[in-house]
């Protein structure tokens, strides 16, 4: 293994050092580890995070129109209670917290237990859990749909919201919505490498690919043969457009009744008639060029099948370290999500409209 890396022990407070440093607005608790942007305006607080090893997803979106803060774990680990507890006391301005979390075990019990030590404080919060992943219902890591590179999406889009002044049941209620025309599917080349591990967490022959891989390389429907780009990209987005049913269960906080709320959702059906926004994601460890590809081939699925794609970004945005491979998420847009997202926005990771 060779990384750019000093101690494996001290990876990412350097690197969020390294981050504080690049970018003068961001500031940074390291003990315990946040890192956050003072808004410009009075607005809900959006708090997302989850183990390093995934950047820029989520501290690379914290900016105007988008995140105020992040909290880091180590890597492939979801941070702790400490951290969002505080990372909340520090950003809250009056409006409101309001949690991202990406439907893993770990980052749902920690984030849960966060929302209700800040309950204890009097501090207003509320919760999106993002599962837009759709390659499996159950994996090792998380019950149902894991949280992947759809989370970007629902950051810009109700990112763009809070800056404009909506409320925190207003940004609650849209990131559940976005969430739920969401979905994400992923194929992985070759594994990452862990620094702790010091080797791949698995290994592929030359002819095969991980099909519906998660982030942590987690395993997904099969692994199988690879042979052009075109027809695996068409594999890929058979899955993403299936609409076989398919119901689960999602908790968020009731501030109300300061309990937890248990609701059944169901999958929203994909439609070639409606309009999406598609994000081609690299893992880390795949060219640029290659993903261009990639890009090349999901628009030629959707001018065959008479898909509409009004917006789309290309590149890395929700890694897992140096895993090549890319996937796909599309969102069923309304039209006023699609100006939320055109909205301008200004982070290290994504920026327009400035």
């Amino acid at each position: 293994m060779k990384k750019l890396i000093n101690k494996i022990e001290n990876v990412v407070v350097e690197q969020m050092e390294g981050m504080v440093n690049a970018f003068e607005d961001i500031q940074a608790s390291y003990s315990p580890r946040y890192l956050w942007r003072t808004p410009e305006h009075k607005q809900v607080a959006l708090i997302s995070g989850g183990g390093a090893g995934h950047e820029p997803l989520h501290a690379g979106f914290i900016g105007s129109g988008m995140l105020t803060g992040a909290c880091p774990g180590e890597i492939f680990t979801s941070p702790t209670p400490d951290q969002m507890v505080e990372c909340a006391q520090v950003v809250e301005n009056g409006e409101g917290v309001l949690f991202f979390i990406k439907n893993y075990t770990g980052d749902i019990l920690n984030f849960e237990t966060a929302v209700e030590l800040l309950h204890d404080l009097d501090t207003p919060v509320g919760t999106v859990v993002i599962d837009d992943d759709v390659a499996v219902k159950d994996s090792l890591y998380t019950a149902g749909r894991r949280g992947v590179a759809g989370t970007v999406l629902v950051e810009k889009i109700v990112g763009a919201a809070a800056k404009r002044g909506h409320s925190l049941e207003q940004c609650e209620t849209l990131g559940h919505e976005v969430n739920n025309a969401l979905r994400s599917f992923g194929v992985a080349l070759s594994a990452c490498t862990v620094p702790a591990a010091g080797r791949p967490s698995f290994v592929l022959k030359d002819n095969e690919v991980e099909f519906g891989v998660g982030i942590h390389g987690e395993p997904g429907i099969e692994r199988c043969s690879y042979h052009q780009l075109d027809e695996l990209v068409d594999q890929v987005m058979m899955q993403i457009m299936d609409n076989t049913p398919y119901t689960r269960t999602l908790r968020h906080w009731d501030r109300l009744n300061a309990t937890w709320k248990e609701t059944q959702v169901t999958n929203e059906a994909f439609d070639t008639d409606e309009k999406y926004i598609v994000l081609i994601n690299g893992l880390g460890g795949s060219p640029e060029a290659e993903l261009y590809g990639v890009a090349r081939a999901v628009f030629k699925y959707a001018n065959e099948h008479g898909m509409t794609i009004s917006r789309s970004l290309t590149g890395n945005y929700c890694t897992s370290l140096d895993m090549t491979g890319f996937s796909v998420t599309l969102l069923k847009c309304k039209n006023e999500w699609l100006e939320l997202w055109d909205d301008a926005v200004n982070t290290p990771a994504l920026r327009w409209g400035i």
